[in-house]
């Protein structure tokens, strides 16, 4: 079985080959952003692709969308430091055939590539059942009324792009990205783009790299 890792965390990527190690007839593939991901999915076609959530530039979601439009079948495991249940049934809903966060139990990962990698999906039983009892919970969290490209084009917002530049990094159209921030906004009952960045912010929705003090409501609201 051949595992694409996508993440650019070394001690992670180290962490998921230890965990197999006494496994022969497992190979691992390894890329740190969705670009050189995409490529060696396109040049290997692995069995199964790990893939972070929040990767430098677009993000785990966007890769997924590359990775299903290429291969419609591909089976492919959401690997997050976020445990929150939201950022699972996202997953889930982007195609995705499995969600593990980075800080549960590391049995969870090998559980997932074996289920997954026998034609099933998986949940680690902490987040499912978080998911099946959230209830109202899960509908006060303002990222529950996005879907999986909205909140990317939300954490490149957070990151301080224009929506030019993120029209460009996710390959659409600038109209389509200017409509959906538009939606955004109506779904989150904010009026400008700054404050969806606030909100972004506030929900720790932020790219690898982004401080704070680089990816201001100022900044955003100034631009485009």
């Amino acid at each position: 079985m051949r595992i694409l890792i996508v993440d650019d965390h070394f001690i992670v990527v180290s962490g998921c080959r230890a965990l197999f190690a006494d496994d022969a007839d497992v190979t691992f593939l390894e890329a740190e952003d969705a670009e050189s991901g995409e490529r060696l999915f396109l040049d290997e076609r692995p069995d199964i692709c790990v893939v972070d959530i929040n990767l430098p530039g677009v993000s785990g979601f966007e890769l997924v969308r590359r990775i299903l439009a290429h291969d419609a079948a591909a089976r492919i495991i959401m690997f997050s430091m976020n445990d929150d249940p939201v950022f699972a049934a996202r997953a889930i809903e982007a195609g995705a055939k499995g969600y593990v966060s980075k800080g549960g139990d590391t049995r969870d990962l090998v559980d997932a590539i074996n289920e997954v990698g026998s034609g099933g999906t998986y949940l680690p039983p902490a987040i499912a059942r978080r998911l099946a009892f959230a209830g109202p919970a899960l509908t006060q969290n303002p990222l529950a009324k996005l879907n999986a490209r909205e909140i990317e084009i939300l954490r490149l917002l957070s990151a301080g792009k224009s929506l030019s530049e993120i029209a460009w990094m996710v390959h659409a159209s600038y109209k389509t990205i200017a409509n959906t921030s538009s939606i955004m906004r109506q779904k989150l009952g904010v009026r400008t783009s700054a404050e969806l960045v606030r909100l972004a912010l506030e929900s720790s929705l932020l790219a690898p790299g982004t401080s704070t003090s680089t990816a201001t409501a100022a900044d955003v609201a100034t631009r485009d």
